[in-house]
């Protein structure tokens, strides 16, 4: 499947002309956001976390605390709510009205399960260590058994899913282009800086590839 069904869930109702359901088009927002927000019920109350994430295939990872009332919830079984978002631009229209932001979004929908698997959970880790950071999971030292055990990890599968993006420049009302108001498009990105050590790396330990050459 390349596509995900489009549902009552998934259906992007608000301009539908901007989304897009196919994996090709979801997948590279998930792959390329640092941070995931998951939305879910508990006890009746609805909460939205920010957290870390890794995608491999079909599959998301997320990981905590055992403690972690998140991470309880999703390997509970609930169904729950992610969603990603990488800001492009700000769209500066003529109206305010029409102002907007240029963006790449996706949401996704899934069931999660818990992974008790001590080889299952290394592997999840490295994936997300990986979106974090390319190359760091053979740079760093692997997570003790102690540390392993004290480490909740969920896996979810992707079961439906939706993008939404906006691009170009704003969509004015033609009687506002004759005023004199500026329009157009402020570009925004994330920039990476030189790596700052900690004060206590060792002489002689250089700045690693992973952040040397690091990129989203």
């Amino acid at each position: 499947m390349t596509a995900f069904p489009v549902t009552a869930r998934n259906r992007v109702r608000r301009l539908p002309a901007r989304s897009a359901y196919d994996k090709a088009a979801i997948y590279p927002i998930i792959d390329e956001a640092l941070i995931c927000h998951v939305g879910f019920v508990d006890e009746g109350q609805p909460f939205v976390i920010p957290t870390i994430h890794g995608r491999q295939e079909d599959t998301l990872f997320l990981h905590g605390a055992k403690a972690s009332r998140l991470l309880k919830v999703v390997q509970s079984g609930q169904p729950v709510c992610i969603t990603f978002t990488l800001l492009d631009g700000l769209v500066m229209a003529r109206s305010v009205f029409h102002s907007s932001m240029n963006y790449r979004s996706a949401v996704v929908f899934g069931v999660g399960r818990v992974l008790e698997d001590p080889a299952q959970k290394l592997h999840a880790l490295a994936v997300i260590t990986e979106h974090v950071a390319r190359g760091r999971w053979q740079e760093a030292r692997q997570p003790t058994e102690q540390e392993l055990n004290a480490t909740a990890i969920a896996a979810l599968t992707i079961e439906s899913a939706s993008a939404k993006v906006r691009s170009g420049p704003p969509v004015d009302d033609e009687e506002d282009y004759a005023l004199p108001i500026w329009g157009g498009v402020l570009p925004l990105r994330q920039q990476v800086m030189e790596p700052a050590a900690d004060g206590r790396v060792k002489e002689g330990v250089a700045v690693p590839a992973s952040l040397r050459h690091y990129h989203r």
